[in-house]
Formats: structure tokens, C-alpha cells, sequence
């Protein structure tokens, strides 16, 4: 249940749906399984499991939503050979040359032949809006996931009223400050791990791990040109993760001070525990995201842009 990365938005008005509403309208686009003719499919799912049918899970103003794909596994050289036997057999048959747009229809036919004996590969994606915050937080590595989410939410409620968040001040130059300066933003513990990279698509790149990040050189590496891409970091003891200085937090991992917190709750009941970490996690998530906004200068509001 806890989330592993995140990629945050923030909302250019309040999100005032109800729950019921909100259900309501994801229950619209519930996630079906792929036909025999689907190469893939994409759809709401419970972000509960198999506990409960319920697609929207709401604690402390968050509402927790889960999308879940099914994609068909075809191996594109298995299709390129049977295209390819298919279109020298009617070049033998017919002697002449199978034209490209020939091609793609033997390719459609040959994948429509696939498809029934096809595995499946799953995957999720979770999110959860925070009203109180006005912040949409999603659980994934990458954008392209993340924009996947949101485009089947925009489908779901007709519009979708997010922002990527932005801060004040750039942080990657932040970043080389903190280290060049040896300065740690309040509540915040630089670690061992960083990726130092030059402007440009082909700078040369410097990876540390398991070193002090404050040694000569690393600041050597910085003072040469090379800017902070990557940063191992600590939130208040609360929550160690991976800075990237797009602003996208990976690798994520709360210690044993927030995860000890609800052992009262017990097991017993994996409803009521699954509640009770969600509603933590997202305590936990609100004060870490407004205190990563403040270490950049604040946040650039909507209105400001």
C-alpha cells in the first residue's frame, strides 16, 4: 500500500466531488478484461484488492484510486516472421512484390490470429487526491505512467484541472548549493547517494553510492561543471527517498517511525489496518511534499505562471 515514488500535480481549482459521485463516475470505466480480439485493456480497479468492490477508498479528505492495464504479450520478431512467410507465399503465388501497405494488413490479420493465444501481462498504477492539499499524487516511476492515469481520469470526469507542481527555484542549482555549501534544508538529511551529470544530452555522468557526499571529489565534479540530477535524501527520519531534480521523489521508503505507528490497529482486521496506513501516509505524504516545496523556495502557483 505505501507508495514507492511519486510524481505530484497540483489542482487549479477545488476538487469537490463527493465520494459517491466519484464512484459513480469511475465505476463508468471499470477495468475489463481483454477480449479475444483486445490487444489491450485499461480500466479502475479496487486499490483495495480483492477485499472490497469498491473502486474509490476515502480517508482524511484522500480519495485512493487504482488503474490497472492488461496488455497483450505478441513478440514483434514472431509477427515480423509470419508477415513475412505470408507475403512471400502471395509473391510466389502472384509474382510480383507485396507492397507496404499490403504488409501492415498481413501484419493486422496476422496479430487478429495472435491475440486469442496471447498472455496477458498486468500492471497498476495508483494515485490519490488530496482535497484538503488540492494535490493529485501518483505512485509511479514514470511520467508516461502517471499521464496514462490521468488521461483515463480526464476521460472519467470530462476534465481534469492539474498542473505539474513547480517551485521557485531551480532545483538541480539548489542541489549543487546544498552540497558545495555543505547545507541542509530544514527537516532534511542529505545521504550517501547522488548522480552528477553535464548540461547536455551527452555529458559525461558521475555516479556515487555508499559515499560521503561532501568529500573533494564529489565537489570537484561540481565545481568542473556537473550538476546534482540525482540526491539521496531524509525526510525528518521519517522518510528516506531519491531526489531527481525534476522534482519526481523515487524510491521511497518509510522507516520503522511511521510504519511502527499503527501495529495498535492489528492484522486482524486488513480493512481497518489498510485504512488506518492510508490515512497515515497520507499525513506523512502532505507535511513531506510542503516541506520539499519550501527547501526550493516555495511553490510557483498556478497564478503566477
Amino acid at each position: 500500500m505505501w507508495f514507492k515514488n511519486l510524481i505530484f500535480y497540483r489542482f487549479s481549482k477545488p476538487f469537490d466531488m463527493s465520494q459517491d459521485k466519484f464512484e459513480q463516475a469511475l465505476q463508468e470505466f471499470a477495468f475489463k478484461p481483454c477480449g479475444s480480439q483486445d490487444v489491450s485493456q485499461y480500466g479502475w480497479t479496487t486499490p483495495l484488492g480483492h477485499q472490497t468492490d469498491g473502486l474509490v477508498h476515502a480517508g482524511s479528505g484522500c480519495y485512493w484510486i487504482t488503474a490497472k492495464k492488461e496488455e497483450k504479450m505478441l513478440p514483434a520478431p514472431v509477427i515480423k516472421e509470419m508477415v513475412e512467410e505470408k507475403a512471400e507465399k502471395i509473391s510466389e503465388a502472384e509474382q510480383r512484390k507485396v507492397s507496404n501497405k499490403e504488409k501492415q494488413q498481413l501484419k493486422e490479420e496476422v496479430v487478429m490470429t495472435l491475440l486469442p493465444r496471447a498472455f496477458s501481462r498486468f500492471s497498476s498504477t495508483s494515485a490519490y487526491i488530496d482535497t484538503k492539499e488540492g494535490l493529485l499524487v501518483v505512485d509511479a516511476a514514470s511520467f508516461n505512467k502517471a499521464e496514462d492515469l490521468m488521461a483515463l481520469l480526464r476521460k472519467t470526469l470530462g476534465s481534469l484541472p492539474v498542473l505539474p507542481v513547480e517551485v521557485m527555484e531551480a532545483p538541480g542549482a539548489i542541489m549543487n548549493k546544498w552540497l558545495l555549501e555543505n547545507f541542509r534544508p530544514a527537516q532534511f538529511t542529505i545521504t550517501e547517494e547522488a548522480e552528477l551529470a553535464e548540461l547536455g544530452e551527452d555529458g559525461a555522468v558521475a555516479k556515487f553510492k555508499r559515499q560521503p557526499l561532501d568529500s573533494d571529489e564529489v565537489l570537484a565534479h561540481i565545481e568542473a561543471g556537473k550538476q546534482v540530477v540525482k540526491l539521496s535524501m531524509m525526510f525528518d527520519d521519517r522518510i528516506e527517498f531519491l531526489l531527481h531534480d525534476d522534482l519526481t521523489v523515487k524510491r521511497i521508503k518509510f522507516t520503522e517511525l511511521v510504519t511502527d505507528e499503527n501495529e495498535d490497529v492489528g492484522t486482524e482486521d486488513p480493512i481497518a489496518r489498510l485504512d488506518a496506513d492510508f490515512t497515515l501516509m497520507c499525513a506523512e505524504l502532505a507535511a513531506f511534499i510542503k516541506a520539499l516545496l519550501n527547501a526550493f523556495g516555495g511553490e510557483l502557483l498556478p497564478e503566477q505562471r
